[in-house]
């Protein structure tokens, strides 16, 4: 299964860490990243190979959410199904 993950929040240090910190906890492979600097307002996507994920996908939604209020950002997870068919036309 693949995921994609989103994080928006003001710009500042140890966001890409944290989050990444967060797949090596949960074993899940980030595929490929893109991330940018808007006007100090940092956003990032990722795309996740879920396939070797320690717990469930639940357990990965709730640290995630720690780990957002932690570092003041948004933090959001879909498994790639659901992201494709909320996104397409």
């Amino acid at each position: 299964m693949k995921a994609i993950l989103t994080v928006i929040g003001q710009d500042k240090v140890g966001i890409i860490a944290g989050v990444s910190q967060k797949m090596l906890e949960y074993s899940i492979n980030i595929l490929d990243v893109n991330q940018t600097i808007m006007q100090g307002f940092f956003t990032m996507i990722m795309v996740l190979d879920c396939e070797h994920m320690k717990g469930s996908f639940e357990d990965v939604r709730g640290g995630l959410t720690a780990e957002s209020e932690r570092l003041g950002v948004e933090i959001k997870i879909q498994r790639e199904e659901i992201f494709k068919s909320m996104h397409s036309l």
